[in-house]
């Protein structure tokens, strides 16, 4: 047989299947990771503007307390008066007490509503704290000092009881009317007094980021899964396509388009691989070279196409009379070649009648007409005594085959000699 064609082996295909799989389930992961993560960067965000929202809330009524000078509420039983203020108490001139919540006073206590009823709780502090209550904790200590460096806010996520929260901090500057209770301190207006931190709950934000993980999980390997079977199918196909090709390739490449039988390369290569076959099991090896008589005269006449036509009956004629074993091929223009493996000279005579018997009763019908033609044999063997790993000189072969065809050809044509 000839030398293998060029192809791509399993390996190269399997390598390009998964170097494609691999890309695209990278870029499937990386999207679905892009799509989490952004999620999760929603949900913190929302935190942190829920953290603002809150504390500017406090802020604002901590104002419009400090506008007033402090509110004055009604001394119910059991209310203690402000420790930290001058004089806190007033009474009405129906002997009613009345006690100063100064902005101070009711952050804590809005802070204690806050926790009870709406899940998040506010802690005013400073580095310098009137009240003991008011001293910061690592978080505060840390933020309040960023504060002094020039930073804006802090956040942080933490555990309370086991349970995720969120604490936010921005720092309380000092106004005019803080001056009241905290000039003494040598506060000046623009200082950064203290701050406020703000602390909630983040439970349902935190599993609603963790169902999003598995959620984004799942889509990814389902998605990674659909494309894997997308991909392999379109490379399955394209391998397919492309051993198709390369098969009909290898057909050109070897085989005379005209006739279909093998070319002139081809039939070169196994008269090679035959002859040396016969050389190692000593087995004898005949080679037929035929011709179409006149075949010059048929184009002349007819036409290329006529002669076309003709040169396909023969090759499909001489295919049906040969046998399965031997090979046949065109050798070149209206010249043909059998390859007879295991046959001796009188073996090939045999079938080189039968095979000008054949052609001499071949008709080749073409534009109403039955077109005649007959072919000259040459026949040559090589028989080695004994198995050999001799050179063999295919050349001389065919010289010996070539020579016969022109004594058929001199002797009056359609004939076989050898």
């Amino acid at each position: 047989m000839s030398a293998p064609w060029p192809r791509w082996r399993a390996s190269h295909w399997n390598t390009f299947l998964l170097s494609i799989i691999l890309t695209f389930v990278a870029v499937v992961l990386a999207a679905f990771t892009g799509l989490v993560l952004n999620g999760e960067r929603a949900i913190r965000e929302g935190h942190l503007m829920r953290g603002r929202a809150l504390f500017g809330s406090i802020v604002l009524t901590r104002k419009w307390n400090a506008l007033h000078g402090g509110v004055f509420v009604e001394k119910a039983p059991g209310m203690l008066s402000n420790p930290w203020l001058e004089n806190p108490d007033r009474h009405g001139d129906d002997g009613t007490v009345y006690t100063k919540k100064n902005p101070a006073l009711m952050t804590r206590e809005i802070s204690e509503i806050a926790e009870r009823e709406g899940g998040f709780r506010f802690h005013i502090t400073s580095l310098k704290p009137l009240n003991p209550a008011n001293v910061a904790d690592p978080f505060e200590r840390e933020a309040l000092a960023s504060f002094e460096r020039g930073a804006t806010e802090a956040s942080t996520r933490t555990e309370n009881d086991g349970k995720p929260w969120y604490r936010y901090m921005a720092p309380l500057l000092v106004e005019k009317p803080c001056l009241g209770c905290h000039a003494k301190q040598g506060y000046r207006i623009g200082d950064v007094r203290g701050g406020i931190s703000v602390s909630f709950g983040t439970v349902e934000a935190e599993s609603a980021i963790h169902r999003a993980r598995w959620a984004g999980v799942g889509f990814a390997l389902l998605t990674a899964a659909l494309l894997i079977l997308l991909v392999w199918r379109m490379v399955s196909g394209l391998h397919g396509r492309v051993v198709a090709a390369e098969s009909r390739i290898r057909v050109m490449a070897l085989t005379d388009e005209l006739t279909g039988l093998a070319n002139r390369r081809q039939a070169g290569e196994l008269l090679l691989q035959e002859v040396a076959r016969s050389a190692r099991y000593g087995r004898p090896v005949s080679l037929i070279l035929f011709d179409i008589d006149h075949f010059k005269k048929v184009n002349d006449t007819y036409g290329h196409e006529a002669g076309d036509a003709v040169l396909r009956s023969v090759a499909r004629t001489a295919a049906g009379a040969l046998r399965k074993t031997d090979l046949g091929g065109r050798w070149g223009g209206e010249e043909f070649l059998a390859i007879l493996p295991e046959t001796d000279a009188a073996g090939a005579r045999v079938l080189a009648e039968r095979l000008r018997a054949a052609l001499d009763g071949l008709r080749t019908p073409y534009a109403g007409r039955e077109l005649h033609v007959t072919v000259s044999s040459g026949i040559s063997t090589w028989a080695p005594a004994a198995p050999s790993t001799a050179a063999v000189e295919i050349d001389v072969l065919l010289r010996q085959a070539d020579e016969a065809l022109y004594r058929a050809k001199d002797a009056g044509r359609n004939q076989v000699s050898g």
